[in-house]
């Protein structure tokens, strides 16, 4: 019994789901409860081009996370260079990280109804976070920049605090200055070769 070959979609569905994944992120960050029609129509496609690519809610709002993860996580091996201080790098990527963490705050509500919190989700994209962290520590730790005795897990937990920051004008100022304090902590005792 042979099986027909999978196609690839077609250019322009490919740019719709792409324009409503964008979309879905800036949304459900602003509201996890906005209508599945705005985020259409701010998209430029009709609900049923939406429905076509996530026939639920939930799929839209999972797909969204996925791909917040994937952007941070791929940005990790993106900023490192051999011409750059990896501890700018991490600095840089930790900065993208406070954005991941601005729209997880906002879609958190949706995205814990559309997957449960004891999804394996939430261990699985922890764990390619770590991952990605894990890359920058270790060239930092290879260029001197950042001390080597600390491991990812623990740089993670420290970097943690931004969820117990209350939202609020200052949020984004307040966070940025406890990712500060981890970076120079990083810094501390790191012996440049």
């Amino acid at each position: 019994m042979s099986t027909a070959p999978v196609r690839a979609p077609r250019a322009d569905a490919q740019r719709n789901r792409e324009k409503l994944l964008a979309v879905a992120v800036v949304a459900l960050a602003e509201d996890g409860d906005v209508p599945l029609e705005t985020i259409a129509a701010r998209a430029g496609v009709g609900i049923g081009t939406l429905y076509r690519h996530f026939p639920q809610r939930n799929a839209l709002v999972e797909a969204a996370y996925r791909q917040e993860v994937q952007q941070l996580c791929d940005a990790a091996p993106a900023l490192l260079a051999p011409d750059r201080p990896a501890v700018e790098s991490l600095r840089e990527w930790m900065g993208r990280f406070v954005r991941y963490a601005a729209t997880k705050r906002g879609m958190g509500a949706a995205l814990r109804s559309a997957v449960g919190t004891d999804s394996p989700l939430f261990g699985e994209t922890r764990d390619r976070i770590v991952g990605a962290l894990a890359l920058l520590l270790q060239a930092g730790a290879d260029d001197g920049t950042i001390r080597q005795d600390m491991g990812a897990e623990d740089v993670m937990r420290a970097m943690g605090a931004v969820w117990s920051v209350g939202a609020g004008p200052e949020w984004d100022e307040q966070v940025r200055r406890l990712l500060d304090l981890v970076v120079d902590g990083l810094r501390f005792g790191a012996g440049a070769r």
